[in-house]
């Protein structure tokens, strides 16, 4: 038994180092090649197999690598903004979407954000007590109210950018530049279908907006 993990461990140490380069390399950078490969070997087929399950594989696949890149940045984005006591994840994506407008009504920012309603009036509520935005009535409709970024909500979005452009690069990890291209334009594409689902048939069921693929 001892002897068969042995060779199974020389033999990765040798796939290892060949991918490598044969350069110099830490017991931290071989367990980090052990941790990828196994994640890159995971299969969604063997759980859908096991429980007689039809699904689409490549497109279930998709969804769970988005669904953990988004969890992934949340984490980082917490992280980075640990020193800027005014904001947390969510309060930051609205300030940032904030400052391309002069002003906006809180309904406006909530859907730019695809956020429900409730979630984003708390944001909102928390950004304004912090000074980051301010609040004025809306001359054309009585019923709304408009939001501004203040001059410390911009010194803020200042100070905090310089750590999220560094969660951005780390974001992308290891990809070229090539890649990162070509990574942006399906994003933006499948953003784009995303939005319009968002923005016309929020209330529809999925069996309705699956139609819209097919």
């Amino acid at each position: 038994m001892e002897l068969n993990l042995a060779i199974e461990l020389l033999t990765e140490l040798d796939a290892f180092q060949k991918k490598n380069g044969g350069g110099q390399r830490s017991l931290n950078d071989f367990r980090l090649y052990l941790n990828e490969k196994a994640y890159e070997q995971e299969n969604p087929r063997n759980l859908t197999q096991k429980y007689g399950l039809e699904v689409f594989d490549l497109e279930n696949e998709i969804a769970k690598q988005v669904i953990l890149l988004g969890r992934y940045s949340k984490h980082l984005i917490k992280k980075s903004l640990e020193k800027h006591e005014e904001l947390v994840n969510e309060d930051f994506t609205y300030l940032f979407r904030m400052m391309d407008y002069d002003s906006l009504t809180k309904m406006q920012l909530i859907e730019k954000n695809a956020h429900e309603k409730q979630s984003g009036i708390e944001i909102i509520k928390r950004l304004v007590r912090n000074g980051l935005l301010a609040e004025s009535p809306d001359v054309n409709d009585k019923r709304s109210t408009r939001i501004a970024v203040t001059e410390k909500g911009r010194q803020v979005f200042a100070q905090a950018m310089d750590d999220i452009t560094l969660v951005s690069k780390i974001m992308c990890g290891k990809l070229d530049h090539p890649e990162k291209e070509d990574l942006l334009v399906t994003l933006k594409k499948l953003n784009v279908f995303h939005h319009t689902v968002y923005t016309n048939f929020r209330n529809n069921g999925p069996e309705e907006i699956v139609k819209l693929v097919d």
